[in-house]
């Protein structure tokens, strides 16, 4: 099995998923907009510098999921889709996603942010395979917590490796597309490691180890 690998946020997005879906709560005035989108803004910070404390951040963002019924969870997510993942769809990454699915690798999205909100950008992607935090559910609510352990830094390489482990082919070749320096582990692992309109800190290290440097916005980097 040929596997094509694609981080999600300002990778196949031209936006971060989680950070959208935080400022669309707020908008909406479904969480408190001062209070949620100052602490929003700071993981965001935390994250971009390599700081984040994933389980403080989990438990921040997971909690308006157990604060709401599904069914009305399931609504707002089709308004937030149209409203604010339509606009950041990158049609150069659709392009890519096609290229790997027409030479016949295995398609798979990897994403620290969390399967509910991401799994029906990964449907809308044509991406069947998602890995990413799994927020617990007790029947039709959230409870606000997470299982297992969640898809960040290390915690990709970890979920990858599990699923390999259920798949009836083995891996042959692999590639990951990323933007950011918190994916160095994983990139780290795969064949064929690509900075896709990288941060400060990846671009440095993947000009560095020769890795290639691609931008789904702009024209290739030299």
């Amino acid at each position: 099995m040929n596997l094509a690998i694609f981080d999600l946020d300002n990778t196949l997005l031209a936006g971060d998923s989680d950070y959208l879906w935080g400022r669309f709560l707020c908008e909406r005035g479904i969480v408190d907009p001062a209070r949620y989108e100052a602490a929003n803004q700071r993981f965001h910070e935390d994250y971009k510098q390599g700081l984040l404390d994933i389980d403080a951040f989990l438990r921040f963002s997971l909690a308006p999921l157990a604060a709401h019924p599904l069914e009305q969870l399931e609504t707002w997510h089709r308004q937030f889709m149209e409203e604010m993942i339509e606009p950041i769809i990158l049609p150069k990454a659709l392009e890519l996603i096609e290229e790997h699915r027409a030479r016949g690798d295995r398609l798979l999205i990897i994403t620290a942010t969390n399967a509910f909100v991401t799994e029906p950008i990964a449907r809308r992607l044509g991406v069947e395979d998602l890995l990413a935090t799994q927020p617990e559910r007790v029947g039709n609510r959230y409870t606000g917590r997470y299982v297992g352990t969640p898809t960040f830094q290390h915690g990709k390489v970890k979920a990858l490796e599990t699923w390999l482990a259920t798949q009836p082919e083995p891996l042959e070749r692999s590639w990951f597309y990323s933007d950011s320096h918190n994916d160095l582990p994983l990139l780290e692992w795969v064949d064929h490691p690509v900075a896709v309109d990288a941060d400060e800190t990846l671009s440095a290290e993947a000009m560095r180890r020769g890795w290639p440097r691609i931008s789904l916005r702009e024209p290739a980097q030299a």
